[in-house]
């Protein structure tokens, strides 16, 4: 893979953040890092979160064979898709956590000009989306100059393959690493993941990589921040703001901001996040 200016930079920000003096920052609590940004689960607790997310792109990559028509080559179409998520984590113990996510998606792709294969000037298709079970592992626990080592592993089911657009054509698995770090300005976070898709013709592949800051401003307030590299050419700047609506329930409002030619261009998101600890 080659080296960007955006990896040289996340390299940089892995030494910074396993060299410096951290503190144990209270931003994120005794829980391990779930797959849901800026959100940790503990042994005992159940995580609820139904969310409604939008995404735009007006650069997506498609190939007129993947929905049964003649190809003359790649093309490039403009995207629309809903989807209302329902996401569950819960803590299994101190070191392992379990989470499993689903999603209703309406979706739309607008042809390019260019595209003579027969295909409508509009594709709409909806359905179950992705569908997903991701298990996490704590190797370290953060002290001293030490930062927080996990590990997951993630499953995503196949199912609906005549909707290329809205479901899974076959087995994926995830496989990441990732570190925490607390400090007095904030906690850090810095993760990569490599995927094996078993309907690919080059099925290994680089998936992930994320730097990721989150800082509580007040016991009700927490914001997060997200550089994020997907497959190699997707880059996004992810924003959050957390608000505690009660002990209990958290608002989240997230926007994704693309950063390359490739992938969603916009991709707000809100929900209330449940949280139900063991008595």
């Amino acid at each position: 893979m080659k080296r960007t200016p955006f990896l040289r930079n996340l390299e940089m920000a892995l030494i910074t953040m396993l060299l410096a003096n951290g503190a144990l920052a209270q931003d994120r609590g005794p829980g391990l890092p779930t797959s849901q940004f800026g959100t940790y689960v503990r042994q005992g607790e159940l995580l609820v979160y139904p969310s409604f997310e939008y995404y735009r792109d007006k650069d997506f990559e498609y190939d007129p064979r993947d929905f049964g028509f003649a190809s003359g080559g790649e093309f490039k179409g403009h995207y629309r898709a809903n989807e209302e998520v329902l996401f569950l984590a819960y803590g299994l113990s101190d070191r392992l956590a379990w989470e499993l996510e689903g999603a209703a998606l309406q979706t739309s792709l607008r042809r390019e000009a260019g595209d003579l294969s027969g295909m409508p000037a509009e594709l709409r298709q909806s359905g179950l989306g992705d569908v997903q079970t991701r298990l996490t592992w704590r190797w370290l626990e953060e002290g001293g100059r030490r930062p927080e080592v996990f590990s997951y592993t993630e499953v995503f089911f196949p199912h609906q393959r005549r909707q290329p657009l809205v479901g899974t054509p076959d087995w994926i698995f995830n496989v990441g690493l990732g570190a925490v770090r607390g400090f007095r300005w904030g906690t850090m976070t810095v993760r990569v993941a490599g995927e094996y898709d078993t309907s690919s013709a080059s099925p290994i592949d680089f998936s992930e990589i994320a730097i990721e800051y989150l800082k509580r401003l007040s016991p009700r307030l927490t914001l997060f921040g997200a550089l994020v590299l997907v497959q190699g050419d997707e880059g996004s700047l992810v924003t959050e703001v957390q608000w505690r609506l009660s002990p209990h329930a958290v608002l989240r409002l997230n926007n994704g901001w693309g950063l390359t030619p490739h992938g969603p261009e916009w991709a707000p998101e809100v929900g209330v996040l449940f949280s139900f600890p063991r008595r």
